[in-house]
């Protein structure tokens, strides 16, 4: 086995596990603190690659750029389908009926994925960028900028939503929304208002990814399908709501997966998931930080 090999697949993977705390970040805002599994979160990355490819065929926006329009038309729904989802779900059961909700974000999830596929078709979309296939070439370590940008992205995008949820009121009242509502409303404080904007700003982290997605690569309407299992497994791993946790698994995840498609071949990538996934319900389901 060549050491360039080895080390090459050791920095892919770090990159890539960048990149995937993005993607499990808005999962960890809406299933880890505010304890809604939505089911959604994967066709919802989707969306924003989408509208990103969009944004730069028809108007010549960069996905980064995309990354940042997109987020308050991401927040503005992610607040109208947490009131749908309360108004039919969590006022009428005294608190949230766990399977009429998954199957809620299930329906969800195929509508968005018709709505893609009647607006763009089937077919794989991607876009070129001037950093698309540039690299960045460090003796023998090469960092594609495809990879190196939105790792640099989405890790710095974590950290300032981690700082912001440990400083700020609104933070801490999203941390404690889940456990005890009532506690909340003694202090004058809108549990249903908190959960709406906080619901808002995981769908946004979610529009984010999706951009990032695109730049990374090509997308079709069901490509969500391929992420379920890894955003689930990077916030079991890292423990519900734990966001530094949520970091360390996707990098943990991301080495994973790139050693075994660089030695094993890229089909059996997707098992990765899973199978950490399955181990860390089955030996320990707080996850490695815990909650």
């Amino acid at each position: 086995m060549s050491l360039d090999l080895l080390f090459n697949a050791i920095v892919s993977g770090l990159l890539l596990g960048g990149f995937y705390a993005a993607m499990s970040l808005g999962l960890s805002i809406s299933f880890g603190m505010l304890d809604i599994v939505n089911i959604t979160h994967p066709a919802i990355i989707v969306l924003g690659a989408y509208l990103a490819w969009w944004l730069h065929g028809a108007y010549g926006i960069d996905p980064i750029v995309a990354a940042f329009l997109m987020a308050p038309l991401f927040v503005v729904l992610g607040i109208a389908v947490y009131r749908l989802y309360y108004d039919r779900f969590e006022r009428d059961a005294g608190g949230g009926d766990s399977l009429r909700g998954l199957a809620f974000f299930f329906g969800l999830l195929f509508i968005v994925e018709m709505i893609l596929i009647l607006a763009f078709g089937v077919d794989y979309r991607n876009v070129n960028t001037p950093y698309t296939d540039v690299s960045l070439n460090l003796g023998f370590v090469n960092l594609p900028y495809r990879l190196l940008i939105p790792f640099l992205l989405s890790t710095t995008l974590l950290l300032l939503i981690r700082e912001f949820f440990r400083r700020t009121y609104f933070g801490r009242a999203v941390s404690a929304v889940a456990q005890d509502p009532l506690a909340l409303q003694l202090m004058g404080v809108d549990p249903v208002k908190v959960k709406g904007y906080a619901f808002g700003l995981s769908l946004a982290v979610a529009g984010f990814s999706g951009a990032m997605l695109i730049i990374i690569q090509s997308v079709q309407p069901a490509a969500g399908r391929e992420y379920i299992g890894l955003v689930f497994a990077v916030c079991v791993l890292g423990g519900m709501g734990n966001l530094m946790g949520t970091l360390f698994a996707a990098m943990v995840l991301g080495i994973a997966e790139s050693m075994t498609s660089t030695f094993a071949g890229p089909s059996w990538a997707p098992a990765v998931s899973f199978g950490l996934l399955l181990l860390t319900l089955a030996f320990r389901p707080q996850g490695i930080f815990g909650k």
